[in-house]
């Protein structure tokens, strides 16, 4: 059951209904687009409590588009096992993407995808532990959020850390803006590690279609349907005052 929307002023806001499926509102909805794609590697989506962006956000949307992925929110877990909901037998043998402070551009390397150690250095053999790789972790949040979610879960250090250095910016342009280039949606950065780890260059056009089909529908009704537009996030003082 999707959550209720929060209230906005005027009728014509509560009468939005949001999808029971994606949770966005319903001119925003692209579901009926959809179809479950056969992914061998799996996918795991934690997204932040506070990550509450209905219009743009796409951790739901990217769940959707795979058969084999799930979708978590909350803060922490005991274990890529508990947060999967299954046994998972070696954990090295999964992905978290994680940029914090690495970028690929600043590595002695020209591939766009990355393993790398705890020091943020480049990993030996980075054929070899991407070929090995059985599933993908995605933290869905800002940055502040992806961070603390890093923070929270001791369990994805015995994960392989991934970073990404895509050859364009993410397709939001003005609409979020990423407080660096290789910032991408969740839908984005899915796209890019499936596709490639699994030589599937289908998976990248179909969710870069769909991306680019909710991102039309957010710019049809942005003028007509205010209510829709995500709210600007009020300035966190409680630091400032603790000085």
């Amino acid at each position: 059951m999707s959550k209720p929307s929060e209230p906005e002023t005027g009728a014509a806001a509560e009468a939005v209904p949001d999808c029971p499926q994606c949770h966005k509102p319903m001119p925003l909805c692209i579901c009926d687009s959809i179809t479950p794609i056969e992914n061998r590697i799996e996918l795991l989506i934690l997204q932040h409590p506070q990550e509450q962006d209905r219009a743009l956000g796409t951790a739901r949307l990217t769940a959707l588009h795979f058969k084999n992925a799930v979708l978590k929110i909350g803060l922490s877990w005991p274990s890529l096992s508990k947060a999967l909901g299954r046994p998972v037998a070696d954990p090295s043998r999964w992905a978290v993407l994680y940029l914090g402070s690495a970028k690929v551009a600043d590595l002695d390397t020209d591939q766009d995808i990355v393993a790398i150690n705890r020091k943020g250095e480049v990993e030996d053999h980075q054929r070899g532990i991407l070929r090995d790789i059985e599933g993908i972790v995605l933290l869905d949040g800002t940055w502040s959020q992806a961070k603390a979610l890093w923070w929270r879960n001791a369990w994805m250090l015995k994960c392989q850390r991934v970073i990404l250095g895509p050859a364009h910016p993410s397709r939001y342009g003005r609409l979020r803006k990423e407080p660096r280039r290789d910032g991408l949606a969740t839908i984005e950065a899915a796209a890019m590690l499936l596709s490639s780890l699994e030589k599937r260059p289908d998976i990248a056009e179909t969710l870069h279609a769909s991306f680019e089909r909710m991102l039309a529908r957010y710019r049809q009704v942005q003028g007509t349907m205010p209510e829709l537009v995500p709210k600007p996030k009020k300035k966190d003082y409680r630091r400032r005052r603790r000085a």
